[in-house]
């Protein structure tokens, strides 16, 4: 495994329909619902690990903290972008930032923890 501060991924997304808080129920408006730019912020963290971590392992969302301060509508760009500030034994901390035509979307923090994948799986209850 050779993750290091400094690692820095983006994801990029043009807000459909089914992006809105009103699809996702988040909300009753047609702009970029919270929980979308949420998971679009974990892309951008997953692509700064691509090819980064051994084979048995992966990275699981463990903690969002985020602002969002201005709506993004049906048909805008966003950018999301994370950069890898802080590692503390398999945690590790983003900075995420989200921007579209009209500046800064929303900002905040992603921290992921690396998990070996098996043992990860084994651990989840079977219904």
């Amino acid at each position: 495994m050779n993750v290091a501060v400094g690692l820095r991924g983006e994801a990029h997304l043009v807000v459909t329909d089914a992006d809105t808080a009103t699809s996702f129920g988040s909300g009753d408006v047609d702009v970029l619902a919270t929980p979308r730019l949420v998971a679009l912020f974990e892309q951008a963290t997953i692509d700064a690990l691509r090819g980064i971590l051994d084979e048995n392992q992966t990275s699981v969302g463990m903690r969002v903290q985020i602002d969002h301060l201005q709506p993004t509508a049906v048909g805008g760009e966003v950018v999301a972008e994370a950069h890898l500030e802080k590692i503390e034994g398999r945690r590790m901390t983003f900075t995420v930032t989200a921007s579209d035509a009209g500046g800064l979307v929303a900002a905040g923090k992603v921290t992921r923890v690396t998990v070996d994948k098996d043992r990860f799986m084994g651990k989840c209850c079977q219904g």
